[in-house]
């Protein structure tokens, strides 16, 4: 059964996700690049270094962000939304961003056999230390779709 989510629906996966799709464009181009997120409700927050991407979003902030979850070709859920980027540079700001997604990875990469960067895990007051970007995304334009089969709705979707 295909269909689209509602906006409780919608919220939830942006909630659950860790990792989402940025597509930006240049005019001439269009780039689409995996990132790991947090969202809180009114924005998404992410880091990463300098690059294309940062490039694009700096002279283009109007970009797209996907989010899935996809348990095989007959069970998945989708979001795509349209948003504003906005670098962080104030020090409170990007503190909160990065105090955030350190609240929201850590416990997912932590593993027996993941092996963290130096930067990962860090101590709050150090947050500003970290180089790269920090940047957050307010969503608008919100839209959902799914497919289910009935035999496994309840157990993927109730996750």
């Amino acid at each position: 059964m295909l269909g689209k989510l509602t906006m409780p629906e919608i919220e939830k996966l942006l909630l659950k996700e860790v990792v989402g799709r940025i597509g930006c464009s240049d005019g001439k181009m269009v780039y689409v690049v995996p990132i790991s997120y947090t969202y809180d409700g009114v924005y998404v927050y992410c880091h990463t270094h300098e690059g294309l991407k940062v490039d694009i979003m700096r002279k283009h902030p109007t970009i797209c962000f996907e989010v899935d979850r996809m348990q095989n070709m007959a069970n998945w859920q989708s979001v795509i939304a349209h948003g504003q980027f906005e670098e962080l540079t104030d020090p409170a700001l990007r503190s909160l961003a990065l105090q955030k997604l350190h609240e929201r990875i850590l416990p997912v990469i932590s593993s027996e056999t993941t092996h963290l960067s130096p930067d990962w895990p860090f101590v709050p007051a150090e947050l500003n230390k970290i180089e790269g970007v920090t940047f957050r995304i307010s969503l608008q334009d919100k839209t959902g779709r799914f497919e289910r089969s009935h035999s496994t709705a309840q157990t993927f979707f109730s996750i």
